[in-house]
């Protein structure tokens, strides 16, 4: 049976229209209930911005934010990259019950690709006798669903190794655990078998790698 909505994530559901239509349809902003990571999503407007629905899962960042369990300070003004490329500036923004516990994450996303390009073009024509170095925005794993999150995620992971699995000492294969955890993908229902099948190992040697890592962290 469907969980009930708690009431004040269930009165923030206009703001979440109200904030698209203020800053226009290049800005996305999400509702999420953080207690069903696979379809947590119940709010969203300008969707379009990363491809998402109401039902679809947590993004990446928000999985690993949730993993992590520190929600003293809200996380505004930070950079990513969508899947396909355009650079989004992101807050994500922590929502609490009266007893100061987590219940929803609400997320505004605005696709500033334009707007870099300008102010790419400006920097390059008033540059006098500078270098700017700008750090490379963190790619952001997007999906219409947790499956397709999780996969983005382990591939990505995968790539940045820089090994084929079947060249992969137990030690590499614990190092992927240790990062797909960092990244909170153990939260998602039915990652633990996945992740298992691509390096090709048991469920149960999974759960040793686990244990090993949150014993040793």
């Amino acid at each position: 049976m469907k969980s009930k909505l708690h009431p004040i994530l269930e009165a923030m559901i206009p703001i979440v229209d109200a904030l698209a239509q203020t800053f226009g349809k290049n800005c996305e902003v999400v509702l999420h209930d953080v207690k069903n990571p696979q379809n947590s999503i119940i709010a969203i407007s300008n969707g379009h911005v990363t491809g998402r629905i109401v039902g679809g899962p947590m993004s990446e960042y928000g999985l690993a934010t949730l993993r992590k369990g520190q929600y003293d300070q809200h996380k505004i003004n930070y950079m990513k990259k969508s899947s396909d490329g355009r650079v989004l500036k992101s807050s994500l923004m922590y929502i609490k019950d009266e007893k100061g516990e987590l219940i929803g994450f609400l997320c505004v996303n605005i696709d500033i690709s334009e707007i870099t390009v300008v102010k790419n073009i400006l920097n390059d024509m008033f540059e006098i006798n500078t270098h700017e170095t700008t750090s490379e925005s963190q790619e952001e794993s997007f999906g219409s669903t947790i499956n397709e999150v999780l996969s983005n995620i382990v591939d990505k992971t995968l790539e940045k190794f820089g090994k084929p699995v079947a060249f992969m000492s137990k030690e590499d294969k614990v190092s992927i655990v240790e990062a797909l955890e960092e990244k909170g993908v153990f939260l998602i229902k039915g990652a633990v078998d996945y992740v298992a099948k691509v390096l090709c190992v048991s469920r149960y040697t999974i759960y040793n790698y686990l244990d090993e890592i949150r014993v040793n962290p």
